[in-house]
């Protein structure tokens, strides 16, 4: 299975003697699955069925299945609720009566009370084909709603993967700098002693000590280290298959982590920590891009 978004949309129909199946599908991102059935009263049964195709094919997203069932009028029989019907008209003339009002009932309206329109006045029972039928439809609209939702993956992964290769240059980058560290250290400490010793000597191992351990205090190198193999990480997922989404999402937190990291060592290092700074925010802000992008992965 390819990475997937979880932005989709797909349809899908049956026809059957008893009428026509439409199921429509709809997802946008979601923390988990956030499933949400609306079928017509006289397919109500069939919803735990429904519900099973759609989560054995989906892992994430807040999906929306809808289903319409338009009944097609068997050979005699009135294409409307007849029996609803009456009972409308007997509402209507009781509580006219009651209230001592004129009018006459709308046929519009009455048309429009849900279950009026139906073949057989929905006394019919249904097939076992109806059954099939709508399972059948499920099915399909899933298997288009999940293509579609590869295409939308792909077209994301291979954005991730770009900003993936421009972190990685970035952190080659702050790794060639960070090479001339400790003899950029050593001058900027015997330069700040001098100015406060006025030409005063200074041991030269005093100042070696010194230039150590503000080199070991400002230290990047392990912070490198693991933001690169975040960064192979990173696209060893999206090459993967499954549900990758929330491994991401971790994974990125992981390497915002290193990246503030770099900036709370770096600061106050004169020119080199400036260098480096403007690289770890440019660094920064590609994982912010890629983790918003993450977010509508399955």
């Amino acid at each position: 299975m390819s990475v997937r978004s979880m932005t989709g949309f797909a349809q899908a129909r049956r026809t059957v003697d008893e009428g026509e199946i439409l199921v429509t599908l709809k997802s946008v991102n979601h923390r988990g699955l956030d499933l949400h059935l609306h079928l017509p009263p006289e397919l109500d049964a069939l919803e735990s069925q429904v519900r099973a195709v759609v989560k054995n094919a989906v892992a994430r997203g807040h999906l929306q299945v809808q289903v319409n069932f338009t009944r097609s009028s068997a050979a005699g029989v009135s294409p409307w609720n007849r029996a609803l019907m009456d009972a409308y008209m007997r509402a209507f003339r009781e509580a006219a009566g009651l209230y001592r009002l004129e009018g006459q009932p709308d046929l519009n309206a009455a048309l429009r009370i849900p279950g009026m329109l139906v073949a057989g006045g929905g006394e019919q029972d249904l097939g076992e084909g109806v059954a099939q039928a709508l399972l059948d439809a499920a099915a399909e609209a899933v298997a288009a709603l999940n293509a579609f939702r590869e295409r939308e993956g792909a077209a994301t992964a291979r954005e991730m993967r770009q900003r993936a290769g421009g972190l990685g240059a970035l952190v080659t980058r702050i790794e060639a700098i960070r090479e001339t560290a400790v003899s950029a250290f050593h001058k900027r400490l015997r330069d700040r002693l001098a100015e406060l010793l006025h030409g005063a000597p200074v041991d030269p191992q005093r100042l070696a000590q010194e230039a150590a351990l503000l080199a070991d205090r400002s230290d990047i190198s392990e912070e490198l280290v693991r933001l690169r193999t975040h960064t192979a990480q990173l696209e060893a997922l999206l090459a993967g298959d499954g549900e990758v989404g929330k491994r991401l999402d971790f994974l990125l937190q992981e390497m915002n982590r290193e990246a503030n990291t770099i900036l709370s060592k770096t600061g106050g290092l004169g020119d080199l920590g400036l260098t480096i700074t403007e690289l770890a925010l440019a660094a920064k802000s590609e994982i912010d891009k890629i983790r918003e992008q993450s977010l509508n992965l399955e």
